[in-house]
């Protein structure tokens, strides 16, 4: 027996002309599940070859993402390593700052001290002479006073 194909599924039709008889199916016994089988018989190794990709490619994903939690844990280990060394040079570079702004305040003070004394000598002069003028007013005048008692006596 021959094999059925899609065209033998309906039987040959009239010539164009008046209507005949609507085409039928030829066989009811075999149904679509017997066009069917030859089609899924020949994906067959189509659906493994595609099952085996999936599985591969499942298990390539999960030693990537692996590999990738691997590096990450590295990366932040590393940082957290680093961390300290830029902290520590964080610290001390705000205290060679600190340092450098307390030698310039400590320059100005000197500065300022200098100054203050320096002024301060220039006026020694002046200001002896007004507290000898103070002495010399306050010695005669008490003088004069203690003359003025003794002569009460």
């Amino acid at each position: 027996m021959a094999r059925n194909s899609l065209l033998d599924r309906f039987r040959p039709v009239g010539a164009p002309g008046p209507a005949g008889p609507a085409g039928v199916p030829a066989t009811d016994n075999q149904g679509p599940e017997a066009e069917l089988i030859p089609v899924f018989e020949a994906l067959d190794p189509t659906v493994r070859e595609t099952e085996a990709l999936t599985t591969d490619a499942s298990r390539r994903a999960a030693q990537t993402v692996q590999q990738a939690r691997e590096e990450a844990a590295a990366m932040v280990e590393n940082a957290r390593m680093e961390a300290g060394a830029v902290r520590a040079e964080a610290a001390a570079t705000l205290s060679r700052e600190a340092e450098a702004a307390d030698e310039e305040m400590l320059r100005r003070a000197g500065e300022e001290a200098t100054e203050l004394k320096r002024r301060g000598e220039s006026r020694v002069p002046q200001l002896a002479a007004v507290i000898v003028a103070d002495l010399v007013r306050d010695l005669l005048g008490s003088a004069s006073g203690a003359g003025a008692e003794n002569s009460t006596i």
